[in-house]
């Protein structure tokens, strides 16, 4: 079988979760089957991987037309015929960056069209804010490529109930559960004498005390993330914590300006505020994370949370927003604590009472680093649970069985 995987991020270009499933995806299944990777920023080296860069009649374009021109360069080469004579027989898209491509190339090249939805338009309004007339279009690519799909993939089972609410057009056989997986051997805690004099370098490097207590964060500067709320709430934190932000690649200047505000109140009331603002190497966010007591996962809208099965692999328990996805992953009372959330239902996931979640939030986080030793055995079995649930063999052959039945 020969699949064509169509991705707006892959190696070296990533940025968010997306990115992070689709190339450990693509991994897997190559010793399985033949797997070609369209994606965007330009051409790559990797054999089986065609890099495309915006057509040059449209770079002042709207970054959405821009997105749909690569779309469509992508669909054409579905169709080509490789060098050992095989033909596509099903054509895979994560995101809506790539999901016109998609849809595309299966009318074009009459294939089957499976999707995986890693988050959905009409649950993130505020990217208004960041696309203009661009948000009308990429809802529109997404609600039609939807509707037309051999198969949905949703990352969770939270993320398929929001699928159908949101699409309710789709035929509910056609959505099929297929959590993200975890290179477990990719993310480890470093454990021989080298690699944690290693570890210990780069998180002093960093400006993190390794021998405080720290809560960390990992994320981009979105409003799905919840890090607002979650700079609120660490104001209520024990001044010996440290605040931990791993944070970048804002959505647009507002958020930034919010969150920079909230930063430097913060850094004016205590010590231990450590904001690392670029994208850290895999070997550097794990040194991170092992210096860290708990991970923070505040996000109002998480499909799943690859970031929180980081963590989990990495030995971290995690307090998480009980929304979407991540009940899914994080098991309240054995691998982490759920905060309570009661959200507005008009696609932006904001707290009905913000003040109550933050509270809420700040109690949770508090009780987290309060028992050092409960927290390291959580963090014992959140890597016990990302072993037993989340490998990439056991998610490879469940997305196996979708292209079976899609091509059948």
């Amino acid at each position: 079988m020969r699949v064509d995987l169509l991705t707006r991020e892959y190696p070296p270009h990533v940025y968010g979760g997306a990115g992070v499933h689709v190339a450990g995806l693509t991994a897997v299944l190559r010793r399985t089957i033949d797997v070609r990777v369209h994606c965007f920023d330009g051409p790559r080296d990797e054999p089986s991987v065609l890099g495309y860069g915006v057509p040059t009649e449209l770079r002042g374009a709207n970054a959405a037309l821009q997105t749909l021109g690569v779309d469509l360069e992508m669909a054409d080469a579905v169709g080509r015929v490789g060098d050992d004579g095989v033909a596509s027989d099903l054509v895979h898209s994560h995101t809506w960056y790539a999901n016109f491509g998609g849809h595309v190339a299966a009318m074009l090249h009459d294939l089957p069209h499976v999707i995986t939805a890693h988050s959905l338009e009409p649950l993130r309004p505020w990217k208004a804010e960041q696309l203009g007339g661009g948000y009308a279009l990429s809802s529109w690519v997404e609600r039609t490529a939807y509707d037309a799909a051999a198969a949905v993939i949703a990352v969770s089972g939270g993320m398929r109930q929001d699928i159908l609410r949101a699409y309710p057009s789709v035929d509910p056989g056609r959505v099929k559960v297929v959590h993200n997986g975890i290179d477990l051997d990719g993310w480890r805690r470093p454990t021989s004498e080298e690699d944690l004099a290693a570890a210990d370098a780069t998180v002093r490097g960093l400006g993190i005390d390794p021998s405080r207590p720290a809560v960390v964060f990992v994320g981009r500067i979105t409003r799905q993330k919840g890090l607002p709320y979650f700079l609120r709430a660490a104001e209520q934190l024990p001044p010996e914590v440290q605040l931990v932000l791993c944070a970048g690649a804002p959505d647009t200047p507002a958020i930034l300006a919010e969150v920079t505000g909230l930063v430097d109140e913060l850094r004016a009331k205590r010590s231990g505020v450590v904001w690392i603002e670029q994208m850290l190497p895999r070997t550097e966010l794990i040194a991170v994370l092992s210096a860290g007591t708990v991970f923070a996962c505040p996000s109002i809208y998480e499909p799943l949370g690859i970031v929180n099965l980081e963590a989990m692999a990495v030995g971290l328990p995690v307090v998480g927003t009980a929304t979407g996805g991540i009940p899914e992953v994080v098991d309240d009372g054995v691998t982490g604590w759920l905060v309570p959330i009661d959200q507005v239902q008009d696609g932006t996931g904001t707290p009905i009472d913000p003040e109550k979640f933050v509270a809420d939030l700040a109690a949770t986080l508090n009780e987290a680093v309060s028992d050092p030793a409960r927290a390291h055995a959580w963090g014992l079995a959140a890597r016990t649970r990302v072993e037993d649930h989340f490998s990439w063999d056991a998610i490879a052959t469940r997305t196996l069985d979708v292209y079976r039945a899609a091509t059948a």
